[in-house]
């Protein structure tokens, strides 16, 4: 099958569109049109939907989008097999990684990865939402947390110590809880992924137990940085990784409180596909992401 007209078509159905797809190729919008056309006959099979405003890939264009990905990948790890050199590396990676890692951590220390392979090309996707990682195509993901019995293969990097804030308004107007018994007191900003999931409340450890506290709150998120703003705003206590808030704290813009109740570190782990061979270009990225992180985190056994 003709490696052009794969490049082509999953070019366009990562982008939506054909215009934004032949700009990236540098090729006719026509050209990439009739290109998709010519695989979809080859193939005898509808591979895009298209509209006067969308393109969206057919269900059987989904299944052909994930092996055509994976046969790409392998085609650009074909051509620098036998070249030793890291700037030899080519190819897409495609990556996921919680917002306040990407912010703080990743993308800081991006420049340097990029210098040394600049043939690279980095997706990188910061969310808090859970992606699907083959259905959606990424090469690894960082997962912080526990990990769903999945059949994916997770590589542990390391821990995000957790620690108890709130604004210094928020305590001027409430007062600093000394004790668990003082939070019946105070408000708890809740986070939950989703909406409309219970909240643990306050989470604390007790002699290596894990242990929740119910607590009254106004407010309810599912995105970190809303939930940080929120508390810079004076509307109660969060439970954070230390990491997130470390330069909040130093500038006084948050207060810790209650650093001895404090919930169980967090674990943090690189996620992939369970392929009997990754590429070098995947490898050497988990490789370097692994070296970046655990610069900023504490033991994974914790």
């Amino acid at each position: 099958m003709d490696l052009h007209l794969l490049r082509i078509f999953a070019k366009v159905a990562e982008q939506a569109s054909f215009t934004r797809a032949a700009e990236q190729l540098g090729l006719p919008k026509g050209r990439v049109s009739a290109c998709v056309q010519t695989l979809e006959a080859q193939l005898g099979t509808r591979l895009l939907q298209r509209t006067t405003r969308t393109v969206r890939v057919t269900p059987d264009g989904e299944l052909f989008l994930e092996r055509c990905q994976a046969l790409l990948a392998d085609a650009d790890e074909l051509q620098t097999l036998f070249q030793h050199s890291p700037s030899t590396l080519r190819g897409r990676l495609r990556v996921d990684l919680p917002n306040m890692l990407a912010r703080n951590v990743v993308i800081p220390k991006l420049p340097a990865f990029l210098a040394a392979h600049p043939l690279l090309e980095i997706e990188l996707s910061a969310t808090d939402r859970r992606v699907d990682l083959v259905h959606e195509g990424f090469d690894c993901v960082v997962r912080v947390g526990s990990l769903a019995d999945s059949g994916l293969v997770a590589r542990p990097v390391g821990s995000m110590k957790q620690i108890n804030v709130a604004s210094p308004a928020y305590l001027q107007r409430h007062g600093t809880p000394r004790t668990l018994a003082d939070l019946q007191h105070h408000q708890l900003i809740h986070y939950t992924p989703t909406l409309g999931m219970p909240s643990p409340g306050w989470e604390f450890q007790d002699g290596g137990r894990a242990c929740n506290q119910p607590m009254g709150g106004v407010m309810t998120i599912n995105n970190t940085e809303a939930y940080q703003a929120a508390c810079l705003a004076g509307l109660g206590l969060i439970q954070v990784p230390e990491l997130g808030v470390r330069a909040l704290i130093a500038q006084g813009a948050l207060t810790e409180v209650l650093p001895q109740w404090v919930a169980a570190p967090l674990p943090v782990a690189l996620v992939y596909p369970h392929r009997r061979n990754l590429t070098k270009r995947v490898q050497a990225m988990m490789d370097w992401l692994t070296e970046v992180m655990q610069a900023y985190l504490g033991d994974a056994r914790d």
